[in-house]
């Protein structure tokens, strides 16, 4: 096996995308991307997504290739991603999936868990649940019927939360019995680099992001996608909060606030989640990419 696939991960705007192009260039190779966010071509400020510049420097794959309206899932990507990179293995030593992520990092790196059918009507009745109530009463739910996963999981993410429940409640049993550590073996090594700095640094990158997407549109991009707002791809951060701004909810400076504020935790639930793995290299964001690529160099195969 002399195929290696650079997985970069980190915290939101800490400089993920920079960094991938640069080794792209260095390596002669294409990119993967798996950030869930930038797969909907209807969202392209709010997500962040490489601009037309950043995707002419170097070949990206899976950016902004589905719709809202599509129903398409971390399976999907698995089985989709796997599929692409061996495509991309045949000419080539390198490949660099790159996201923020981990769910979907993780997928193609380990596979996907095994889970039981769920019963529709109970999806269904959680639909509901949700629709008439919003998301608290969810999250109460799933810390009673699966402490461990409700610590661990992100509880802003409806899709994620209701998911969880829909299998505990099915099965009798707690959704994270189903998680397993067992790694499924991929035809490739995996060279896991994360990008870090200090956490007041991530914060001010985040704050001057969420600035620069204002000054960029997002009002005017949430404001044509208003009509779809219960399709859970929209149901994420940087979207949310305009939606109550246009329904008069919050003032705009409110909801810049919020979106800042959730970005924060996000990233926070980022390095949470990142920072379990062993296997991850971790460089500061201002590290110099000679010193990145003699590491991956020495961790190739």
């Amino acid at each position: 096996m002399n195929k290696n696939l650079i997985v970069i991960v980190g915290p939101t705007a800490i400089g993920k995308t920079s960094l991938s192009i640069a080794l792209a260039k260095y390596f002669n190779c294409e990119i993967v991307s798996a950030d869930s966010r930038q797969f909907y071509k209807e969202m392209n400020i709010g997500t962040a997504a490489p601009t037309i510049d950043e995707l002419k420097q170097a070949k990206h794959h899976f950016i902004q290739h589905k719709s809202i309206k599509d129903d398409y899932t971390v399976g999907d990507f698995e089985k989709e991603a796997l599929e692409k990179l061996s495509k991309l293995f045949q000419n080539n030593d390198y490949a660099i999936l790159v996201g923020g992520s981990g769910l979907y990092v993780d997928a193609v790196i380990k596979g996907l868990d095994y889970f039981p059918e769920v019963d529709p009507n109970v999806r269904k009745k959680l639909q509901e649940e949700y629709q008439n109530n919003g998301i608290e009463l969810l999250q109460q739910q799933l810390q009673v019927l699966d402490p461990l996963y409700y610590q661990k999981v992100d509880l802003q993410n409806t899709h994620r939360v209701i998911r969880a429940l829909e299998v505990s409640i099915s099965s009798g049993k707690p959704y994270s019995t189903f998680l397993s550590a067992t790694k499924k073996n991929r035809p490739f090594n995996t060279i896991k680099i994360g990008v870090i700095a200090d956490r007041q640094i991530i914060y001010d990158r985040i704050n001057l992001r969420v600035d620069l997407m204002i000054k960029e549109g997002l009002l005017d991009e949430v404001k044509s996608i208003h009509q779809y707002k219960t399709l859970n791809a929209l149901n994420t951060v940087g979207y949310k909060e305009i939606f109550n701004y246009l329904e008069d909810e919050w003032d705009l400076d409110f909801a810049i606030s919020e979106i800042k504020k959730n970005t924060r935790r996000f990233a926070k639930r980022q390095l949470t989640w990142f920072r379990k793995d062993p296997e991850i290299t971790w460089f500061d964001y201002q590290i110099n990419l000679e010193q990145v690529a003699t590491h991956i160099k020495k961790s190739s195969l």
